[in-house]
């Protein structure tokens, strides 16, 4: 559409980032041709539109799903959408395509739902569907969770991704920073333990200008301690780009050691940098993996590129050989089956 008005999309840093990470794999290989995953596993972590809104649609996930071997997939819209600017003369194709803002778009979870009224019965029980077009810091956002639940019953699984604390994202959106803790949140999350939904929550647990300390952690702990009845997961365990810790899986450690709550999934930057740099699984993670593998889930973070599913959720496999068979089950396929396929609200 944007080429016959003159204008291309710019190119996509993340699918950059994608490709790059598959060729290095693939030189040391790590991967093996794409085939997807050698386990059946749940996609704990899909966004089935981009930051324009667009999407390939349910069925074309469906088609690439089962070359991936996922058998179930969480769908997340994007809260936010992109703006192009006046002063921008190419349209952006992504958050950090350019400096113009993004603003809460509404409209997406019931584009996303009427996606999934097209579905046959046995394809809609293969998506678990989430709630998130509302902005987090406005205190009627729990209407718009009762809106979904009420003019498309019977169809979600739970609410999220909540976009809290981000990197570039957080000052890109209009309005006040959100954050896991704002008072906005708790009608929704008292709205949310009324219902039994699970909640996604992206809080990183630090900003980048100060990117060695968890001076945001301390938000993520009042919204578990206050809300103790919801079921929290804890997205890409707080990491995101240019957000460092030494001793990261200790954080991740001792919150999920205090809070039973909380789950979490190993999705995106985390699982790269941190639990399998360079394809070599870390002893710390693989041990804190064992020990909580009942509530730690695998996901793949794309955003509507549904080509790269088989990729993206192979990469875990050489994680997944390292756990015992149960554990390896568990963050494959049973956490999140058992997290997510409770509710249909």
């Amino acid at each position: 559409m944007g080429e016959k008005y003159g204008c291309k999309h710019q190119a996509n840093p993340r699918l950059f980032l994608v490709k790059k990470h598959l060729l290095g794999a693939k030189i040391v290989g790590v991967l093996a041709p794409l085939k997807g995953s050698k386990y059946p596993c749940i996609d704990a972590h899909l966004h089935v539109v981009d930051f324009l809104q667009d999407t390939g649609g349910l069925r074309k996930c469906l088609k690439y799903m089962d070359k991936a071997n996922i058998s179930h997939a969480c769908v997340f819209g994007l809260p936010v959408t992109k703006l192009w600017a006046s002063w921008e003369r190419s349209s952006p194709g992504y958050y950090l395509g350019d400096n113009s803002k993004c603003y809460y778009y509404s409209a997406v979870d019931p584009f996303i739902a009427r996606e999934y009224e097209t579905l046959s019965p046995e394809e809609q029980q293969r998506f678990f569907l989430f709630i998130g077009g509302f902005n987090p810091c406005d205190k009627f956002a729990y209407k718009h969770i009762e809106r979904m639940v009420k003019y498309f019953p019977n169809m979600w699984s739970g609410v999220g991704e909540i976009l809290f604390r981000h990197d570039d994202l957080t000052n890109l959106t209009y309005g006040e920073p959100p954050r896991s803790n704002h008072p906005a949140m708790d009608s929704v999350f008292e709205l949310c333990a009324d219902l039994d939904m699970p909640v996604c929550v992206h809080q990183n647990i630090t900003s980048v200008g100060t990117n060695t300390y968890p001076m945001w952690l301390y938000e993520l702990e009042e919204m578990l301690q206050k809300h103790p009845k919801v079921r929290f997961v804890w997205c890409h365990c707080g990491i995101s780009r240019r957000v460092y810790s030494p001793v990261y899986y200790q954080i991740v450690q001792r919150v999920l050691e205090h809070y039973d709550n909380l789950w979490v999934d190993i999705a995106w930057i985390v699982f790269d940098d941190y639990i399998c740099p360079k394809g070599v699984p870390d002893p710390d993670w693989l041990q804190l993996c064992e020990k909580y593998s009942h509530r730690i889930c695998i996901g793949t973070d794309i955003v509507n590129k549904f080509e790269f599913l088989p990729a993206t959720i192979q990469k875990y496999d050489v994680f997944l050989d390292a756990l015992s068979e149960k554990a390896a089950k568990n963050l494959a396929f049973d956490t999140a089956f058992n997290l997510f396929s409770k509710v249909r609200a």
